[in-house]
């Protein structure tokens, strides 16, 4: 329906900037992005229920029609989450006074004037990239701030002398300094109307090969990861998600479930549902439940890269074939299958193909190779090769040459049977095949997850190969039933044409017979593989970790984001030499050094942490200050500090971060108030931070980056409460 009341909505103390002379122009515009926006609805609206009712397709008919279904599924979806506050701001340029709108999506008319432009084209790129070292063409700019629907402020910047005329709001990164002063909620708060030119040049980047993104705390590297993931996909064609089962698109890790939780709102809110997103543990089901490694020093040892490569020869073992040559007995002949012939069925899979499914294509070829020797012609191949497939001899040989494997007895049968273990992994010493060995072999800890995962990728699903085998046994039996029926009719047919003579067709045949006689699984969906992964907090990866996202992205089609000082078992090397060691070597490097979120105050508390234990730790400048000192206290008072905390401010959020210390009682949980461990808090940001003993953390890197972290998630005040019988600062 048409605009009826003004987008603006400004408090009392910004009445100037609610001069009509300064707003007429926009307000004219909103109108005619309500009138479209609701054009637009109503088409989308009609040609998805068209869409839906088409029937009849099938093939790649039905699968076209499923992704038109989903992308205007989509494109509706972010229309009504929005609406007027789709527009980002607008942008003038020095040669030409008409404002350019920017949105989150692009927007026409229906005389097909452009109403919005979309924020990742090229177009749209001034708006984000502009700096007065390099106005890129513009002479102001302007960006909203939008409060349920409606605008509640906006700032002007301007890049030419001519572009003072009429603005309201001139100062300098006045807009992006207002919204990280905004209370935080349990969301990441939209940020995309204010991006900076130094992140926008890094979302931009071309995705071919490794880009890390290399920053301290609060330098926006979680949003540049994120909108960097919507940013290639609407603009680079090889990473096109768009296909019902498409094996494209971009993966993208994050460090844990909060984290995940934290950021689920932003990519939505981009227009972007096609980026899957995960942590390390779900690529794997036992992830789920797995423990930590106890042992610091088995941890290390299943960290190489080497360890996963074991996987390989664990499962060429069960690849070998007989030494022995067989007599295969059938009702109608006896057939010789040799050696030779045992050697050239195994090599008939192509390479690449997983052990289970092989096992298949193996077996199909030792059917042929026999059926091939076969020198009579009154026994048809179809009744051979059934009677092959009921061979018990033959059955057993080739399962015990190339047995079905699952990838969890492979991997526990490394940790429970030592000569397996030596033969896989020969550079292990002895001592250490004797410490990786436990007594539950299937007890599941974070460092398996690596070989669970290759091993899982290089055998694939064993009861796809049974499902396949009941299909294929399914469909035997309906062509038997077929060939009776067919051989009936034809012996009573009495007509001159013998018109059911042409049931013995083959073409006629298939028809009649159905191959799909059972529903197929459905792949994996975090299988792989992506056209590009992006990584965040990677500093934490390690060698053997890095394999199972290689795995997924064969492109090596990367965007690492990471800070060397933040990660908790040390990272003495650079960016390069890791990432160099782990496959990766098209590797470009990028630089964000200002802390946009955590004020001056905090940092000049938490820099001296992380220095003293990593002198050369780049430690981004902050911008900002709050103007709250950094609180020191008694853990007995960290109760009323949230209590009062919660009564003098209406909105925002806390979180109390500590150890196995912590009195969960007294923090009263609740949505404003979170209880994480410093790992856990990893990629969060609160408006208050209440550190419990943090020397209890630890000692030495891991100890210190769990302070240095701990204390940089705050964007207003840090809180330090230590228990004063510990001799600790109070």
């Amino acid at each position: 329906m048409p605009l009826t009341t003004s987008a603006f909505n400004l408090p009392d103390h910004l009445t100037p900037k609610a001069d009509p002379t300064l707003i007429a122009g926009d307000e004219q515009h909103f109108a005619a992005i309500a009138e479209s926006l609701e054009q637009t609805i109503a088409d989308l609206s009609d040609r998805l229920d068209a869409t839906r009712k088409e029937s009849g397709r099938l093939g790649q008919e039905a699968l076209e029609r499923d992704v038109e279904i989903r992308r205007l599924t989509a494109r509706l979806r972010a229309l009504r989450r929005f609406g007027l506050d789709l527009c980002l701001g607008h942008m003038v340029s020095a040669d030409n006074p008409e404002p350019v709108y920017v949105g989150r999506l692009g927007l026409t008319d229906r005389e097909g004037r452009r109403l919005l432009t979309d924020w990742r084209t090229p177009a749209a790129e001034p708006f984000f990239g502009a700096t007065h070292a390099n106005p890129m063409g513009l002479a102001s700019r302007r960006r909203y701030r939008w409060t349920r629907g409606r605008i509640t402020d906006y700032w002007d910047e301007v890049f030419t002398p001519d572009g003072l005329v009429g603005h309201a709001a001139l100062e300098d990164l006045s807009a992006f300094i207002a919204s990280l002063g905004s209370s935080r909620s349990a969301r990441m708060q939209d940020v995309l109307g204010t991006i900076q030119a130094d992140q926008d040049a890094i979302i931009r980047a071309a995705s071919r090969g490794a880009l890390v993104v290399d920053g301290g705390p609060g330098t926006g590297k979680t949003v540049v990861a994120l909108h960097r993931s919507a940013y290639l996909l609407y603009s680079d064609p090889r990473l096109g998600h768009r296909g019902a089962h498409s094996k494209s698109g971009v993966l993208f890790i994050g460090p844990h479930r909060p984290y995940l939780a934290y950021v689920a709102d932003v990519l939505p809110s981009l227009g972007e549902e096609g980026v899957r997103t995960c942590t390390l543990r779900d690529l794997v089901p036992e992830g789920a439940t797995a423990a930590i490694e106890t042992d610091p020093n088995v941890a290390f040892l299943k960290s190489s890269a080497d360890m996963v490569k074991a996987i390989e020869p664990a499962v060429r073992f069960y690849e070998e074939p007989p030494t022995k040559g067989m007599e295969v007995e059938t009702p109608y002949a006896d057939l010789w299958l040799s050696v030779e012939d045992w050697a050239e069925a195994f090599e008939a899979p192509e390479p690449g193909t997983t052990h289970n499914e092989a096992r298949d294509e193996v077996w199909e070829e030792l059917r042929t190779i026999l059926v091939d020797k076969h020198d009579g012609d009154d026994i048809p191949d179809g009744i051979l090769r059934r009677a092959l497939a009921q061979n018990p001899e033959l059955v057993g040989a080739f399962s015990r040459a190339w047995p079905l494997l699952n990838y969890t007895d492979l991997v526990g049968d490394l940790w429970s049977v030592p000569a397996y273990l030596r033969m896989c992994a020969p550079l292990l010493r002895p001592d250490e095949v004797t410490k990786l060995q436990r007594q539950e072999p299937q007890a599941w800890t974070v460092s398996d997850l690596p070989l669970l995962d290759a091993a899982r990728q290089r055998l694939g699903d064993p009861e796809t190969s049974r499902r396949k085998r009941r299909q294929d046994a399914a469909g035997a039996s309906e062509r038997e039933l077929m060939d009776r029926v067919v051989e009936d009719l034809i012996a009573s047919d009495d007509s001159e044409l013998m018109v059911m003579s042409m049931l013995r067709g083959e073409d006629l045949q298939d028809k009649l017979g159905d191959e799909d006689v059972a529903p197929s699984a459905h792949p994996d969906e975090l299988a792989g593989p992506f056209a590009h992964v992006v990584v965040d907090e990677a500093q934490e990866l390690t060698d053997a970790e890095w394999q199972m996202l290689l795995l997924r992205c064969p492109s090596r089609s990367f965007t690492v984001v990471g800070d060397r000082a933040q990660a908790r078992h040390g990272f003495a090397e650079s960016w390069l030499e890791r990432l160099g060691r782990v496959g990766l070597t098209n590797v470009n490097l990028a630089t964000l050094s200002i802390n946009y979120r955590t004020p001056e105050e905090v940092m000049a508390e938490a820099e001296p942490v992380i220095r003293a234990a990593l002198p050369d730790a780049n430690v981004p400048t902050s911008i900002r200050s709050s103007g709250i000192p950094v609180v020191y206290g008694s853990t007995s008072e960290l109760g009323s500090i949230l209590d009062t905390w919660l009564a003098a401010h209406a909105d925002g959020t806390a979180c109390v971060i500590g150890t196995g210390g912590i009195d969960h009682d007294s923090v009263r949980a609740t949505s404003r108030v979170r209880s994480l461990t410093p790992e856990l808090s990893k990629g969060l940001e609160f408006d208050v931070v209440v550190l419990v003993d943090p020397e209890a953390f630890g000692t030495g890197i891991e100890g210190a980056v769990d302070r240095y972290v701990a204390m940089t998630r705050t964007t207003r005040q840090l809180v330090i409460l230590t228990t004063p019988d510990a001799g600790q600062r109070s």
